[in-house]
Protein backbone atom coordinates (compact mmCIF):
# COMPACT_ATOMS: atom_id res chain seq x y z
CA UNK A 1 0.00 0.00 0.00
CA UNK A 2 1.34 3.69 -1.08
CA UNK A 3 0.77 6.39 1.55
CA UNK A 4 -2.02 8.25 -0.79
CA UNK A 5 -3.77 4.76 -0.17
CA UNK A 6 -3.28 4.85 3.04
CA UNK A 7 -3.95 8.11 3.71
CA UNK A 8 -7.06 7.68 1.71
CA UNK A 9 -8.68 5.02 3.55
CA UNK A 10 -7.92 7.07 7.07
CA UNK A 11 -10.36 9.91 5.01
CA UNK A 12 -13.42 7.15 5.42
CA UNK A 13 -13.33 7.68 8.72
CA UNK A 14 -15.71 10.37 11.26
CA UNK A 15 -13.30 11.02 13.61
CA UNK A 16 -14.57 14.53 14.75
CA UNK A 17 -13.81 14.98 18.49
CA UNK A 18 -16.80 17.00 20.64
CA UNK A 19 -15.80 20.02 22.98
CA UNK A 20 -19.53 19.13 24.38
CA UNK A 21 -18.35 15.77 25.69
CA UNK A 22 -16.92 14.52 29.16
CA UNK A 23 -16.00 11.04 28.04
CA UNK A 24 -13.12 10.09 26.50
CA UNK A 25 -12.61 9.93 23.67
CA UNK A 26 -15.12 12.83 23.65
CA UNK A 27 -16.56 10.62 20.65
CA UNK A 28 -17.04 7.10 20.21
CA UNK A 29 -16.96 7.29 16.25
CA UNK A 30 -13.26 7.81 17.35
CA UNK A 31 -12.88 4.37 18.65
CA UNK A 32 -14.22 3.02 15.48
CA UNK A 33 -11.05 4.16 13.60
CA UNK A 34 -8.26 3.31 16.64
CA UNK A 35 -9.28 -0.23 16.14
CA UNK A 36 -9.06 0.05 12.28
CA UNK A 37 -6.03 1.77 13.11
CA UNK A 38 -4.43 -0.92 15.74
CA UNK A 39 -5.20 -3.74 13.46
CA UNK A 40 -3.60 -2.14 10.46
CA UNK A 41 -0.25 -1.98 12.85
CA UNK A 42 -0.73 -5.53 13.48
CA UNK A 43 -1.10 -6.61 10.33
CA UNK A 44 2.25 -4.63 9.31
CA UNK A 45 4.44 -6.46 11.64
CA UNK A 46 5.06 -3.96 14.08
CA UNK A 47 5.24 -5.19 17.42
CA UNK A 48 3.93 -4.25 21.33
CA UNK A 49 0.67 -3.13 19.84
CA UNK A 50 -1.80 -2.02 22.12
CA UNK A 51 -5.03 0.18 22.78
CA UNK A 52 -6.05 1.20 25.64
CA UNK A 53 -9.38 1.58 27.26
CA UNK A 54 -9.19 5.87 26.02
CA UNK A 55 -8.22 4.83 22.68
CA UNK A 56 -4.74 5.51 22.90
CA UNK A 57 -2.21 3.37 20.34
CA UNK A 58 1.02 2.49 21.06
CA UNK A 59 3.69 0.04 19.17
CA UNK A 60 6.86 -0.54 18.11
CA UNK A 61 9.56 -1.23 15.15
CA UNK A 62 12.08 -2.78 16.80
CA UNK A 63 15.65 -2.18 16.77
CA UNK A 64 17.46 -3.90 13.91
CA UNK A 65 21.07 -2.57 15.44
CA UNK A 66 23.59 -4.13 18.45
CA UNK A 67 24.31 -0.69 19.27
CA UNK A 68 22.92 1.36 22.20
CA UNK A 69 20.38 3.79 20.10
CA UNK A 70 18.16 6.41 21.83
CA UNK A 71 14.20 4.93 21.85
CA UNK A 72 12.64 7.51 19.89
CA UNK A 73 9.18 7.82 19.46
CA UNK A 74 7.01 9.92 16.55
CA UNK A 75 2.95 10.70 17.41
CA UNK A 76 0.10 11.96 15.45
CA UNK A 77 -3.92 12.26 16.53
CA UNK A 78 -6.52 11.11 14.57
CA UNK A 79 -9.24 13.41 15.55
CA UNK A 80 -10.52 15.90 13.44
CA UNK A 81 -11.43 19.59 14.61
CA UNK A 82 -15.28 20.15 15.50
CA UNK A 83 -15.22 23.47 13.51
CA UNK A 84 -16.36 21.83 10.08
CA UNK A 85 -17.98 18.05 9.72
CA UNK A 86 -15.55 15.24 9.17
CA UNK A 87 -18.29 13.19 7.37
CA UNK A 88 -18.36 11.75 4.07
CA UNK A 89 -14.90 13.07 3.22
CA UNK A 90 -14.73 12.77 -0.54
CA UNK A 91 -11.28 13.56 -1.85
CA UNK A 92 -9.98 14.12 -4.87
CA UNK A 93 -6.63 14.08 -6.20
CA UNK A 94 -6.04 16.54 -9.04
CA UNK A 95 -3.07 15.69 -10.87
CA UNK A 96 -0.77 17.47 -11.99
CA UNK A 97 -2.01 20.88 -10.84
CA UNK A 98 -1.65 23.46 -13.08
CA UNK A 99 -2.01 26.23 -10.41
CA UNK A 100 -5.74 27.50 -11.28
CA UNK A 101 -9.06 27.63 -9.67
CA UNK A 102 -10.16 24.08 -8.67
CA UNK A 103 -13.85 23.84 -8.51
CA UNK A 104 -14.66 21.72 -5.18
CA UNK A 105 -18.73 21.36 -6.21
CA UNK A 106 -20.88 23.51 -8.67
CA UNK A 107 -20.63 27.31 -6.81
CA UNK A 108 -17.54 26.10 -4.39
CA UNK A 109 -14.22 27.04 -5.44
CA UNK A 110 -10.79 26.75 -4.33
CA UNK A 111 -8.80 29.70 -5.89
CA UNK A 112 -5.33 30.68 -5.29
CA UNK A 113 -6.75 34.54 -5.20
CA UNK A 114 -7.72 33.79 -1.83
CA UNK A 115 -5.49 30.64 -0.79
CA UNK A 116 -2.43 31.43 -2.78
CA UNK A 117 -0.57 28.53 -0.75
CA UNK A 118 -1.77 26.86 -3.75
CA UNK A 119 0.55 28.45 -5.99
CA UNK A 120 3.22 26.46 -4.17
CA UNK A 121 2.09 22.86 -4.75
CA UNK A 122 1.91 23.99 -9.19
CA UNK A 123 2.70 21.09 -10.55
CA UNK A 124 2.25 18.67 -7.52
CA UNK A 125 -0.56 16.09 -6.85
CA UNK A 126 -2.80 17.03 -4.57
CA UNK A 127 -5.76 16.27 -2.71
CA UNK A 128 -8.65 18.25 -2.29
CA UNK A 129 -12.51 17.89 -0.62
CA UNK A 130 -15.98 18.47 -2.38
CA UNK A 131 -16.08 21.53 -0.27
CA UNK A 132 -18.85 20.25 1.96
CA UNK A 133 -16.72 18.75 4.96
CA UNK A 134 -12.94 19.30 6.03
CA UNK A 135 -10.76 16.76 4.20
CA UNK A 136 -8.56 15.41 8.13
CA UNK A 137 -4.95 16.03 7.07
CA UNK A 138 -4.93 16.95 10.07
CA UNK A 139 -3.97 15.00 11.46
CA UNK A 140 -4.16 11.66 8.88
CA UNK A 141 -1.59 12.99 7.09
CA UNK A 142 0.77 12.64 9.69
CA UNK A 143 -0.41 9.28 10.86
CA UNK A 144 -0.40 7.81 7.18
CA UNK A 145 3.52 9.07 7.37
CA UNK A 146 4.42 7.66 10.18
CA UNK A 147 2.82 4.34 9.13
CA UNK A 148 4.50 4.33 5.79
CA UNK A 149 8.04 5.16 7.68
CA UNK A 150 7.88 2.25 9.74
CA UNK A 151 6.92 0.29 6.76
CA UNK A 152 9.68 1.43 4.88
CA UNK A 153 12.07 0.69 7.54
CA UNK A 154 11.11 -2.63 7.91
CA UNK A 155 11.60 -3.72 4.44
CA UNK A 156 14.85 -2.03 4.13
CA UNK A 157 17.14 -3.91 6.51
CA UNK A 158 20.45 -2.16 5.83
CA UNK A 159 18.92 1.45 7.52
CA UNK A 160 20.39 0.99 10.76
CA UNK A 161 18.04 1.98 13.36
CA UNK A 162 16.85 1.50 16.88
CA UNK A 163 13.80 1.03 18.99
CA UNK A 164 10.95 3.43 17.01
CA UNK A 165 7.51 3.63 19.12
CA UNK A 166 4.99 5.03 17.55
CA UNK A 167 1.69 6.77 19.15
CA UNK A 168 -1.59 7.77 17.92
CA UNK A 169 -4.04 9.52 20.37
CA UNK A 170 -7.69 11.38 20.35
CA UNK A 171 -8.81 15.11 21.03
CA UNK A 172 -5.73 16.28 20.04
CA UNK A 173 -7.81 18.78 18.38
CA UNK A 174 -10.18 20.11 21.81
CA UNK A 175 -6.94 20.25 23.51
CA UNK A 176 -6.99 16.97 25.30
CA UNK A 177 -4.88 14.69 22.95
CA UNK A 178 -1.63 14.53 25.41
CA UNK A 179 -3.70 14.21 28.80
CA UNK A 180 -3.99 10.74 28.67
CA UNK A 181 -0.79 9.96 26.74
CA UNK A 182 1.22 7.63 28.74
CA UNK A 183 4.57 8.79 28.31
CA UNK A 184 5.95 6.23 30.97
CA UNK A 185 4.50 3.79 28.60
CA UNK A 186 5.78 5.25 25.87
CA UNK A 187 9.62 4.93 27.36
CA UNK A 188 11.27 7.64 24.70
CA UNK A 189 14.19 9.59 25.25
CA UNK A 190 12.02 11.88 22.94
CA UNK A 191 10.09 12.35 20.61
CA UNK A 192 8.46 13.96 17.27
CA UNK A 193 4.96 15.26 16.13
CA UNK A 194 3.97 14.90 12.96
CA UNK A 195 0.94 17.93 13.21
CA UNK A 196 2.74 20.96 11.41
CA UNK A 197 1.58 22.32 8.33
CA UNK A 198 3.37 22.86 4.60
CA UNK A 199 6.54 21.73 3.42
CA UNK A 200 9.17 22.00 5.84
CA UNK A 201 7.36 23.50 8.71
CA UNK A 202 9.31 22.77 12.09
CA UNK A 203 8.16 24.01 15.60
CA UNK A 204 9.85 24.20 19.00
CA UNK A 205 7.62 27.07 19.86
CA UNK A 206 4.20 27.70 20.83
CA UNK A 207 2.03 29.59 23.00
CA UNK A 208 1.18 29.49 26.78
CA UNK A 209 -2.23 29.02 26.89
CA UNK A 210 -5.20 29.82 29.24
CA UNK A 211 -9.04 30.03 29.42
CA UNK A 212 -10.91 32.67 31.15
CA UNK A 213 -14.83 32.38 31.48
CA UNK A 214 -15.95 36.10 32.97
CA UNK A 215 -19.45 35.31 35.13
CA UNK A 216 -21.54 38.58 35.52
CA UNK A 217 -24.34 38.58 38.08
CA UNK A 218 -27.13 40.80 37.07
CA UNK A 219 -30.98 41.95 39.21
CA UNK A 220 -34.26 42.11 36.93
CA UNK A 221 -36.35 44.24 37.50
CA UNK A 222 -39.47 45.80 35.43
CA UNK A 223 -37.62 48.30 32.99
CA UNK A 224 -40.40 50.78 33.48
CA UNK A 225 -39.15 50.86 37.61
CA UNK A 226 -36.32 49.34 37.30
CA UNK A 227 -34.02 53.40 38.37
CA UNK A 228 -31.22 52.44 40.62
CA UNK A 229 -32.57 48.67 40.85
CA UNK A 230 -31.37 46.92 37.45
CA UNK A 231 -28.28 45.71 36.65
CA UNK A 232 -28.12 44.25 33.33
CA UNK A 233 -26.13 41.59 32.81
CA UNK A 234 -26.21 41.97 29.12
CA UNK A 235 -24.81 45.32 29.24
CA UNK A 236 -22.37 44.80 31.69
CA UNK A 237 -20.95 41.95 29.10
CA UNK A 238 -20.54 44.20 26.52
CA UNK A 239 -18.56 46.85 28.89
CA UNK A 240 -16.37 44.12 30.15
CA UNK A 241 -15.45 43.36 26.58
CA UNK A 242 -14.19 47.02 25.70
CA UNK A 243 -12.13 46.88 28.46
CA UNK A 244 -9.87 44.81 26.78
CA UNK A 245 -7.26 45.94 24.32
CA UNK A 246 -8.83 46.14 20.79
CA UNK A 247 -5.44 45.30 18.47
CA UNK A 248 -4.52 42.64 21.22
CA UNK A 249 -6.88 40.00 19.05
CA UNK A 250 -6.20 37.38 16.53
CA UNK A 251 -7.02 39.79 14.20
CA UNK A 252 -4.61 42.37 14.78
CA UNK A 253 -1.57 40.22 15.79
CA UNK A 254 1.02 37.74 14.38
CA UNK A 255 4.01 36.13 15.17
CA UNK A 256 5.29 36.65 18.68
CA UNK A 257 2.36 38.64 19.45
CA UNK A 258 -0.56 37.38 21.92
CA UNK A 259 -3.63 38.00 22.21
CA UNK A 260 -7.12 37.84 24.12
CA UNK A 261 -9.53 36.08 22.14
CA UNK A 262 -13.37 35.93 22.68
CA UNK A 263 -14.96 32.63 21.92
CA UNK A 264 -18.71 33.59 22.66
CA UNK A 265 -21.24 35.43 25.27
CA UNK A 266 -24.20 33.99 26.69
CA UNK A 267 -26.20 36.73 28.16
CA UNK A 268 -29.69 37.68 29.68
CA UNK A 269 -30.29 40.76 31.71
CA UNK A 270 -29.65 38.14 35.00
CA UNK A 271 -26.92 36.47 34.06
CA UNK A 272 -23.77 37.03 31.20
CA UNK A 273 -20.74 34.51 31.04
CA UNK A 274 -17.93 35.71 28.24
CA UNK A 275 -15.81 33.10 26.97
CA UNK A 276 -11.97 34.00 26.26
CA UNK A 277 -8.91 32.09 25.21
CA UNK A 278 -5.81 33.99 26.73
CA UNK A 279 -2.25 33.54 24.43
CA UNK A 280 1.13 34.74 24.50
CA UNK A 281 4.76 33.23 23.96
CA UNK A 282 6.47 34.95 26.29
CA UNK A 283 5.57 33.75 29.92
CA UNK A 284 6.03 36.81 31.82
CA UNK A 285 3.68 38.77 29.27
CA UNK A 286 1.24 35.63 29.91
CA UNK A 287 1.55 35.81 33.42
CA UNK A 288 0.41 39.84 32.69
CA UNK A 289 -2.54 39.09 30.78
CA UNK A 290 -4.18 36.83 33.34
CA UNK A 291 -3.68 39.73 35.87
CA UNK A 292 -5.25 42.33 33.45
CA UNK A 293 -8.08 40.18 33.40
CA UNK A 294 -8.22 39.78 37.21
CA UNK A 295 -8.10 43.97 37.61
CA UNK A 296 -10.62 44.07 35.25
CA UNK A 297 -12.68 42.25 36.96
CA UNK A 298 -11.35 44.20 40.31
CA UNK A 299 -12.73 47.62 38.42
CA UNK A 300 -16.16 45.91 37.48
CA UNK A 301 -16.77 45.21 41.22
CA UNK A 302 -15.54 48.08 42.21
CA UNK A 303 -18.30 50.34 39.99
CA UNK A 304 -21.46 47.76 40.44
CA UNK A 305 -20.71 45.52 43.67
CA UNK A 306 -18.36 43.14 44.90
CA UNK A 307 -19.47 39.51 43.44
CA UNK A 308 -21.39 41.44 40.67
CA UNK A 309 -18.42 39.91 38.34
CA UNK A 310 -16.62 36.56 38.80
CA UNK A 311 -13.73 35.14 36.51
CA UNK A 312 -12.79 31.85 35.77
CA UNK A 313 -9.15 31.52 34.91
CA UNK A 314 -7.54 27.94 33.58
CA UNK A 315 -4.25 27.17 32.09
CA UNK A 316 -3.63 25.05 29.07
CA UNK A 317 -0.29 24.41 28.06
CA UNK A 318 2.74 26.28 28.08
CA UNK A 319 5.37 26.92 25.78
CA UNK A 320 7.58 23.78 25.26
CA UNK A 321 10.32 26.20 24.15
CA UNK A 322 11.53 25.70 27.57
CA UNK A 323 11.77 22.17 27.64
CA UNK A 324 12.99 21.94 24.64
CA UNK A 325 16.04 24.03 24.59
CA UNK A 326 18.36 21.92 27.00
CA UNK A 327 17.42 19.38 24.47
CA UNK A 328 18.57 20.96 21.20
CA UNK A 329 20.23 17.79 19.80
CA UNK A 330 16.22 16.97 19.04
CA UNK A 331 15.95 19.87 16.87
CA UNK A 332 19.67 19.82 15.33
CA UNK A 333 18.49 15.83 13.77
CA UNK A 334 15.77 16.94 12.40
CA UNK A 335 17.36 20.38 10.53
CA UNK A 336 19.62 17.48 9.17
CA UNK A 337 16.96 14.87 8.19
CA UNK A 338 15.86 18.12 6.34
CA UNK A 339 18.53 18.40 4.70
CA UNK A 340 19.41 15.47 3.79
CA UNK A 341 16.32 14.94 2.28
CA UNK A 342 16.45 18.26 0.00
CA UNK A 343 13.74 19.56 2.34
CA UNK A 344 14.28 23.35 3.32
CA UNK A 345 13.57 24.05 7.06
CA UNK A 346 11.03 26.42 7.97
CA UNK A 347 11.20 27.12 11.62
CA UNK A 348 8.59 29.03 12.90
CA UNK A 349 6.76 29.57 16.10
CA UNK A 350 3.28 28.23 16.71
CA UNK A 351 0.58 30.81 17.02
CA UNK A 352 -1.45 28.30 18.95
CA UNK A 353 -1.13 24.62 20.79
CA UNK A 354 0.34 21.17 20.45
CA UNK A 355 0.18 17.70 21.90
CA UNK A 356 4.32 18.17 21.93
CA UNK A 357 4.11 20.92 24.44
CA UNK A 358 1.72 18.82 27.04
CA UNK A 359 4.05 16.25 25.82
CA UNK A 360 7.22 17.92 26.63
CA UNK A 361 6.57 19.17 30.18
CA UNK A 362 5.27 15.51 31.07
CA UNK A 363 8.94 14.76 30.12
CA UNK A 364 9.19 14.04 26.22
CA UNK A 365 10.73 16.69 24.42
CA UNK A 366 8.57 16.82 21.75
CA UNK A 367 8.67 19.02 18.73
CA UNK A 368 6.17 19.63 15.48
CA UNK A 369 7.03 18.47 12.35
CA UNK A 370 5.25 19.11 8.95
CA UNK A 371 2.73 16.81 7.97
CA UNK A 372 1.27 18.63 4.87
CA UNK A 373 -2.26 20.07 5.21
CA UNK A 374 -3.15 23.20 3.81
CA UNK A 375 -6.01 25.15 5.24
CA UNK A 376 -7.19 23.14 7.74
CA UNK A 377 -10.58 22.93 9.71
CA UNK A 378 -12.48 23.49 6.49
CA UNK A 379 -14.07 22.62 3.52
CA UNK A 380 -11.00 24.05 1.10
CA UNK A 381 -7.96 21.93 3.33
CA UNK A 382 -6.20 20.23 1.23
CA UNK A 383 -3.16 17.99 1.18
CA UNK A 384 0.29 17.47 -1.51
CA UNK A 385 1.25 13.97 -2.40
CA UNK A 386 4.76 14.72 -2.83
CA UNK A 387 4.67 16.91 0.81
CA UNK A 388 3.62 13.81 2.30
CA UNK A 389 6.34 11.47 0.80
CA UNK A 390 8.83 14.04 2.20
CA UNK A 391 7.42 13.82 5.73
CA UNK A 392 7.73 10.28 5.72
CA UNK A 393 11.68 10.32 3.69
CA UNK A 394 12.20 12.92 6.81
CA UNK A 395 10.68 10.45 9.36
CA UNK A 396 13.30 7.81 7.86
CA UNK A 397 16.03 9.93 8.26
CA UNK A 398 15.55 11.04 11.34
CA UNK A 399 15.77 7.18 12.50
CA UNK A 400 18.93 6.48 10.39
CA UNK A 401 20.64 10.03 12.03
CA UNK A 402 19.98 8.96 15.88
CA UNK A 403 21.23 5.40 15.15
CA UNK A 404 24.29 7.87 14.72
CA UNK A 405 23.83 9.46 17.61
CA UNK A 406 26.68 8.31 20.20
CA UNK A 407 29.10 7.56 17.59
Amino acid sequence: MDITERFLNYTRFDTQSSEESDSVPSTSKQLVFAEYLKKELEDEGLSDVEMDEKGYIYATLKSNSKKNIPTIGFISHYDTSPDCSGKNVNPRIIRNYDGGDIVLSEGIISSPAKFPELLQHKGEDIIVTDGYTLLGADDKAGIAEIVQAMCWLRDHDEIEHGDIRVGFNPDEEIGMGAHHFDVEKFGCEWAYTMDGGDLGNLEYENFNAASAKIHIKGISVHPGYAKDKMVNANRLAAEFATMLPEDETPETTEAYEGFYHLLGIQANIENATLHYIIRDHDRERFEDRKDFIEDCVRRMNDKYGNGTVTAELKDQYYNMKEKIDPNMHVIDIVLKAMQDCGVPPKVEPIRGGTDGAQLSFKGLPCPNIFAGGVNFHGPYEFVSIQVMEKAMQVIVRICELTAQYND
